[in-house]
């Protein structure tokens, strides 16, 4: 009995091309939220992960499947070497759980599609490391504060591009005044704005962080201090520079200088609301440089309000936070607890000597 020569047919297969192929990515991200829906993670959950997941694929250029080890090296290790220590674990694991998606899933069918083996770029000699509560966070005082933001809306008037710069400002304004987190500031469409609710006008904050798979997925800011006349006038005088569609479903309020495919205004991009406002500390607050990030301008939120009479559970609602504990780490620094008690300790000592004396 004679042996016949078995070839691998896979040889002779032809590759998937381009339109397939950016087919099947849609379809692919689609059956990974619903994978996760199933498994009981919440939508805002959810929709943090597929941000996280775009935010990479911007940066890449090409299916995510296609990145590599080397590649995971140099966005983590160059391109957000200088982020927060809980985005690039937040980053990591959306990649990490997104590739097991895959590998579960879709391995053979990728393998025939694009001849490539289904391989996480995450290992453990490239996996991000932190705790993202273990930095402690000052924010600046009001005075710093105030005059950062004062020479940075000087500047506008003779920058070189700006309607971005006017962009860039706005959405920091907001970060310090209501407390956003940054991508919850660029996932805000246009229409989220709601000057007739409340005494303000509030925000409707949609693409919210959850906590551990749960938390509160959406919430309404209003639009406390100076960020009402803000985003006033970047509706009025500038979001028409970046956007000419006022009308348009899903128009994002803080656009993109760069167009979508069918020609529509795309969203900012984190990295870029990111650094323009490491530039701009860099160039009004340079004694901030390196300290003053979206997430500190958060903390200056939170403990301005506290400093101001506003309780707690007040600022755990604006800020979103499912517990109360979360939103006293982002006002310890001005809590006086300690101090206080130390004072009336003083006093019951000097209240015995006197006794003693007398």
């Amino acid at each position: 009995m004679e042996l016949a020569v078995v070839r691998d047919l896979r040889d002779y297969r032809e590759l998937a091309d381009a339109e397939t192929i950016a087919a099947f990515e849609t379809d692919a991200l689609a059956g990974f939220v619903l994978a996760r829906a199933s498994a009981g993670l919440t939508d805002g959950t959810i929709r943090g992960d597929v941000s996280h997941l775009e935010n990479i694929r911007t940066w890449f250029g090409r299916p995510l499947w296609e990145m590599e080890p080397c590649d995971a090296d140099s966005y983590f290790g160059g391109f957000l070497r200088n982020a927060p220590s809980g985005t690039r674990l937040a980053r990591s694991a959306a990649l990490s759980i997104y590739f097991e998606f895959l590998e579960l899933r879709h391995k053979v069918e990728l393998h025939a599609m694009t001849g490539r083996v289904i391989e996480c770029p995450i290992d453990e000699m490239n996996r991000p490391r932190g705790n993202k509560n273990a930095r402690l966070r000052i924010p600046p005082t009001e005075a710093e504060y105030t005059a950062f933001f004062s020479a940075w809306a000087q500047s506008l008037a003779s920058c070189r591009k700006y309607a971005t710069s006017a962009r860039n400002y706005t959405a920091a304004r907001l970060m310090g005044e209501v407390g956003l987190r940054a991508n919850e500031t660029r996932m805000l469409d246009l229409a989220d704005v709601h000057w007739e609710l409340g005494r303000f006008g509030k925000l409707h904050v949609r693409f919210a962080k959850g906590s551990d798979g749960s938390g509160p997925g959406e919430r309404m800011a209003p639009l406390l201090g100076a960020a009402g006349p803000v985003l006033r006038w970047y509706i009025q005088d500038v979001w028409g520079q970046l956007d000419d569609d006022h009308a348009r479903f899903g128009a994002p309020l803080f656009a993109s200088e760069r167009s979508c495919a069918d020609g529509s205004a795309g969203r900012v991009s984190y990295e870029s609301l990111r650094s323009s406002l490491t530039e701009a500390v860099e160039e009004f607050m340079p004694a901030w440089a390196g300290r003053l990030t979206p997430h500190v301008l958060r903390h200056y939120c939170a403990s301005q309000l506290y400093q101001g009479g506003v309780d707690l559970i007040s600022i755990q609602e604006l800020l979103g936070h499912l517990w109360v504990t979360t939103t006293m780490k982002y006002v310890h620094v001005h809590r006086s607890r300690i101090e206080e008690a130390w004072i009336a300790g003083q006093a019951r000592a000097a209240a015995r000597l006197e006794g003693l004396a007398g």
